[in-house]
């Protein structure tokens, strides 16, 4: 994978992942176990978008 192809893809996953957390703190007003559910993968996503930051920083050029 190119390093601009893996920049894409963690801004895809971090803006992704916290866009899904506030829709389950959203959702979770009306459906408290849905909400959690959405939030929880939202969470798990933006913290994988934040891990390739770290891998990205590692790469050469």
């Amino acid at each position: 994978m190119s390093n601009a192809a893996l920049e894409k893809l963690i801004w895809v996953l971090i803006y992704g992942g916290l866009l899904l957390l506030c829709l389950g703190l959203f959702i979770g007003r009306q459906d408290v176990g849905f909400g959690w559910a959405v939030g929880l993968v939202g969470a798990i996503t933006a913290f994988a978008g934040a891990v390739l930051v770290a891998v990205r920083a590692r790469r050469p050029q």
